[in-house]
């Protein structure tokens, strides 16, 4: 432990409290997030970071406190440290949101990285969210959760842990405040989470608690205090703005492994087509590969690839191909040879490169976390391109690898470059897909400069959305299986990943057409809406589950693509905010302690909510409202929250709400954008933000900004800081009564 204090030394941003046994580094930083490093931890180098570490706050200062301790006083925040090295994060007001207690460490027996212990209390009536994507959720129960990035080898269901993406990142809300904690290792470890309890009086509440243990790396932390959207705004600062999706990205993928061929490929889009179903995407799994080969093509199943590509892309459908980092270890062929004069491929520590098994058989992994090697497999996609694919798709990158090295996935001696600093598999297996996107992102950037590219990665870390987003992984059909979709898209938007979706239909079996329905109704509201499914598992045309169901889709489809500009809008907001697409339904009241147990409704943006069906039979639901006027969009009726309503959910829809004032960037008839507007309550305003843009290129549009109000009898509407006299600059159509 740190033992007793011995002195305290100012600095920017903060100083350096050094103990008997320790010392201990703090930094508040220019955004207000808060740093601190135990034995000598600097915020650099680290994989989560973007670019530098920001700028420490000349206006915070370290100071003495009570019983011998010191206190860091900012603007946003006050830091306290206990004269044992405990660690207490306070609002302006004086608020405690977070204690930390003095850390433990153990050096292993024989040497080697010293593992830690941090155990961190915070409110009784705290909720513990995030820790990247789980499928309990998206609140997170008591329990312990693990931080190893995993490939369960199977369809998972709701309560399996570790899935594909861990990150140390946990979103707690309380009633004293909201905050962020995310502890900077990327190392192997748990994390264990304690409920608190509510006595008669404060003196008799027990603490929620956290307690992190990890296998080694530094001990540091970064703390963001306030409300959601500036604990998600302080967040992007420092991990990243997430990348912008291409408009067309935001439509409907479709995708199956076992499409088998070019003609399997044609005959679902003609279906599609001939159904008059909107469809943007039509992704590939690895059976158009050779063998199973990462950038290769089956030339008898595939032989005009280009071709085809260039006859979907005629029809508005963009090509998306998977990329697994395993590369078959086999000379003669170019990735391999490549690779190989590169010296790209982990090795162990005699130097020989390890080899495991993946999909095409015996394979060797590159070692992402060099620079080089990420440049060489940047360059890699340029095949890709020629053969007509518009996005990329990363699977098996944990990495997963079906040797039995114990685990499924490389052995933990692997040697890695670790960006020259080296080290071993230990420390580099939860980044190894943050790099693996790293390398496709910016290979990408200089093979198509003009086009901003599209990629997301079944597995990654903190800061994976500089590069894309995820899925949802092998998620188990059966209605649990639904109902942990929702769960990991709330979870990861949380901790700064804006940008994901499930396998609408789950992955293995055959759902029902109950089932199926109630899913792609809600993939329609989800930012990656995609369906998807195994080798061996049934159909997921929306014409194979019969003709009602099949209606139903395509209103479900005809009204997303309606909403595209609004997804548009979102996704430039979460680039310029880190604000997710979907919200949990306390993201604008943190202290309404029934919205904070709410997991089966979201907020999509600020202005609709979104109340999906995640239960047989049911024909209607009970929806949880937040303070307003919510308005029901099928049938208008306004409904007035805080509270809980009762709603029908006939099969034909899923109920969803607008807020009353809401101003919605929707497509209109013709074609072209429109704005649609829900009227304000009779004494109230509303407005909305729109980012008009339909394209795929770097261009940044200018916010515009709405505002909706009552003049006598009617809805006014008005840009703010037009040209124009604050005329809109798109037609406009009001819903809704006064």
């Amino acid at each position: 432990m740190p033992g007793p204090v011995v002195d305290a030394e100012p600095g920017p941003g903060g100083g350096v409290i050094r103990f008997s046994r320790s010392e201990l580094r703090i930094l508040v930083a220019v955004n207000g997030a808060v740093f601190w490093g135990w034995d000598g931890a600097e915020p650099e180098p680290s994989y989560a970071l973007a670019g530098r570490c920001p700028e420490p706050d000349p206006r915070a200062v370290l100071e003495p406190d009570k019983d011998g301790g010191w206190r860091v006083v900012a603007e946003r925040v006050t830091v306290a440290v206990s004269r044992y090295g405990a660690v207490e994060v306070r609002t302006p007001g004086g608020v405690a949101l977070r204690r930390d207690l003095p850390p433990r460490w153990w050096e292993p027996v024989g040497g080697g990285p010293a593992r830690w212990m941090q155990r961190s209390e915070v409110g009784a009536d705290a909720r513990f969210f995030g820790l990247g994507g789980r499928s309990s959720g998206p609140r997170l129960p008591g329990g312990t959760y693990r931080l190893w990035n995993s490939d369960p080898g199977r369809a998972f269901a709701p309560g399996e842990d570790p899935l594909y993406i861990t990150m140390p990142v946990q979103l707690v809300v309380s009633d004293g405040g909201t905050h962020l904690a995310f502890h900077d290792s990327s190392w192997d470890g748990t994390v264990t989470l304690r409920e608190g309890e509510e006595g008669a009086g404060s003196g008799h509440d027990r603490a929620a608690t956290s307690e992190l243990r990890m296998q080694g790396g530094p001990l540091r932390c970064w703390v963001m205090v306030g409300t959601p959207a500036r604990v998600l705004l302080a967040w992007a600062s420092l991990t990243g703005a997430p990348a912008l999706p291409p408009a067309w990205a935001l439509g409907h993928h479709h995708a199956r492994w076992g499409f088998g061929s070019e003609q399997e490929v044609r005959r679902i889009v003609a279906g599609y087509l001939e159904h008059g179903l909107p469809l943007d995407a039509v992704h590939l799994d690895i059976d158009h590969l050779d063998a199973h080969q990462v950038f290769t093509v089956d030339q008898d199943r595939f032989p005009k690839l280009p071709v085809l590509a260039e006859e979907l892309r005629r029809d508005g459908i963009r090509l998306v191909s998977i990329v697994g980092p395993a590369v078959k270890a086999l000379p003669g062929r170019a990735v391999y040879d490549s690779g190989a004069a590169g010296e790209a491929f982990v090795r162990d520590a005699s130097g020989k490169v390890v080899e495991g098994v993946a999909w095409p058989g015996e394979a060797v992994f590159p070692d992402f976390t060099h620079a080089r090697v990420r440049e060489w497999w940047g360059g890699l996609y340029e095949e890709r391109l020629a053969q007509g694919f518009s996005g990329f798709w990363h699977d098996m990158n944990e990495p997963t690898s079906f040797t039995a090295f114990g685990e499924s996935t490389l052995p933990r001696s692997a040697r890695h470059s670790l960006e020259g600093r080296g080290g071993d598999h230990r420390e580099a297996h939860n980044v190894y897909a943050l790099c693996m996107a790293r390398a496709g992102f910016e290979g990408l950037r200089k093979l198509t400069p003009e086009e901003r590219p599209f990629l997301f990665s079944r597995s990654g870390w903190a800061g994976m959305q500089r590069f894309g987003g995820t899925w949802s992984g092998d998620v188990a059909t059966g209605w649990p299986g639904l109902r942990a979709s929702l769960a990991l898209v709330m979870g990861l938007g949380l901790c700064g990943v804006p940008y994901s979706g499930p396998d609408v239909g789950g992955f293995d079996g055959d759902p029902s057409p109950e089932l199926y329905l109630r899913w792609f109704q809600l993939g329609a509201y989800l930012p990656l809406f995609r369906t998807h499914a195994g080798l061996r598992a049934g159909r997921r045309e929306p014409w194979e589950f019969g003709g009602e169901v099949l209606e139903h889709a395509r209103v479900a489809l005809v009204e997303r693509r309606r909403l595209l500009p609004y997804f548009m809008t979102l996704a430039h907001l979460a680039r310029r905010t880190g604000a997710p697409y979907v919200r949990p339904l306390w993201w604008a009241a943190p202290e309404e302690r029934a919205l904070r147990d709410c997991d089966d409704a979201f907020l999509l943006g600020d202005s609709l909510l979104v109340a999906p069906v995640l239960d047989p039979g049911a024909d209607r639901r009970a929806v949880q409202l937040p303070w307003g006027r919510w308005y029901d969009t099928a049938t208008g009726r306004a409904y007035e929250g805080p509270g809980q309503v009762l709603v029908e959910a006939p099969l034909a829809r899923i109920p969803v709400f607008a807020r009353a004032g809401a101003v919605l960037p929707v497509r209109g008839e013709d074609g072209g954008l429109e704005l649609e507007v829900w009227a304000p309550a009779r004494g109230r305003t509303g407005g909305g933000l729109v980012v008009p843009d339909g394209g795929d290129g770097w261009d940044e549009p200018e916010i515009e900004r709405y505002t909706a109000r009552w003049t006598g009898s009617r809805v006014v509407v008005e840009r703010e800081g037009g040209d124009d006299g604050g005329a809109p600059s798109y037609p406009v159509r009001v819903r809704g009564g006064g």
